[in-house]
């Protein structure tokens, strides 16, 4: 069961607290729910004696209507099983004691194993609550007292409905300590990544989480909003698996790390989600093959958010890969080696003429003319140089940004690799 699946959350018990009334027989009066059990001798030692036809017919009934029921592996059929029979024993001693045995409805979860709530829905135990009540509801012309049908089918009503609600309780609890499971392993997992540990167990762990493992991986970084409560995080997770297949959130403290996996247009789709962090700047690291290289993305994210404030024009988001040269002022060996890599290498492979005027260019105040007279060439040819540097490196000298961004790549490709 993924991460942000668990089996139910609020939203869902209301919405299948609605399915109950709805399979249930609706009670035709307000005092029907309350009051003594309508229960007479008579009907108790009857349905006392037709304890074991009920469970048989229970079982059998279970058996022919629940095809997911004759899907599971045969311990947990017989775990459901053994539910329903405990749930039929329990509704005998109800009601043969008019309400007054003392049982809690609950106890009739409490054979199976808290892991089954795993393989089974809510869903699901309702339609087992709703077989039991269609049994006894078929059965009662053959064990209710002549005329006394309909007392025993409004008590199993009565007893069908406790049991229901017990049900979702049931698994509102086991939800609220996988959920608080969860949500610890994914911050460990998240604290991994921002750190950069490649252990092998990251992947099992994710998995574990629900990860997918489809398509690419970006992360993005920013300021949690303010008052960050589990509503907004829980409101944040749900719009997030609207665009994105994969999602991890982790909060640490006042900053907010997303790790976000799907195909598409990932830098666009995570662009979108802005508006879900606090003031200041949000930044997305570079798009990586897969969670093995979240670390990387991760990396030029954080080392953006430190870097940015020396760009006070950034917009936001900004991608990390804006902020080469600020992330090399800040001494990110990323940023330095992406500067030299993607500009003075190849500047340097062209043969020299397109460095030695990029050069020129920058070291003139980004004049045409200047470059010209201190190259003995004509403005035009300049200009036409530096169209190539463009080509070349996916940076305009024409414009004052990027510009600036080549400026800090030549003066990298210069200095000695750092050991």
């Amino acid at each position: 069961m993924g991460f942000g699946a668990p089996a139910w959350d609020v939203v869902g018990i209301a919405q299948d607290m609605v399915i109950l009334v709805s399979m249930t027989s609706p009670v035709t009066s307000s005092g029907d729910t309350a009051g003594p059990i309508p229960a007479s001798p008579a009907n108790q030692q009857r349905v006392r004696e037709g304890a074991g036809l009920l469970t048989s017919a229970a079982l059998k009934r279970l058996d022919e209507d629940l095809p997911w029921y004759r899907a599971l592996p045969r311990e947990e059929r017989q775990w459901v099983g053994l539910v329903a029979q405990q749930g039929i024993t329990a509704f005998i001693d109800w009601y043969t004691s008019a309400g007054k045995s003392g049982r809690d409805p609950g106890e009739m979860f409490s054979v199976a194993p808290q892991d089954l709530t795993r393989s089974i829905s809510l869903q699901h135990t309702l339609q087992i609550v709703r077989c039991a009540v269609e049994v006894v509801e078929a059965y009662s012309d053959r064990l209710a007292a002549p005329g006394q049908e309909r007392d025993l089918r409004e008590a199993v009503l009565r007893y069908s409905r406790e049991v229901a609600f017990e049900a979702a309780e049931v698994y509102a609890r086991a939800a609220e300590v996988r959920g608080a499971w969860d949500a610890r392993l994914e911050a460990l997992v998240v604290d991994a990544i921002v750190r950069g540990d490649r252990d092998k167990s990251l992947r099992s762990r994710v998995s574990t989480l629900g990860w997918s493992g489809t398509g690419h991986v970006v992360v993005m970084v920013g300021s949690t909003a303010s008052a960050f409560d589990d509503v907004k995080s829980a409101d944040l997770r749900r719009a997030t698996r609207r665009i994105f297949d994969d999602v991890l959130v982790g909060i640490q403290g006042d900053r907010l790390v997303l790790v976000l996996g799907g195909s598409g247009d990932l830098i666009a789709a995570a662009e979108s989600l802005a508006q879900r962090f606090g003031p200041g700047p949000v930044i997305i690291g570079p798009v990586v093959a897969g969670l093995d290289d979240a670390p990387r993305s991760a990396a030029a994210a954080l080392a953006g958010l430190e870097a940015v404030p020396a760009w006070p024009g950034a917009p936001r988001p900004v991608s990390a890969d804006e902020l080469l040269p600020e992330r090399m002022l800040v001494g990110d060996p990323l940023a330095r080696a992406a500067l030299v890599t993607q500009a003075f290498e190849p500047l340097s492979a062209s043969g020299g003429a397109l460095l030695e005027t990029l050069s020129a260019y920058l070291g003139t105040g980004r004049s045409l003319e200047g470059a010209a007279r201190d190259l003995y060439v004509h403005p035009n040819t300049v200009r036409y140089r530096l169209r190539k540097v463009a080509e070349l490196t996916g940076w305009d000298p024409l414009d004052a940004r990027e510009s600036f961004v080549l400026q800090v790549a030549l003066a990298a490709g210069r200095l000695p690799a750092p050991h």
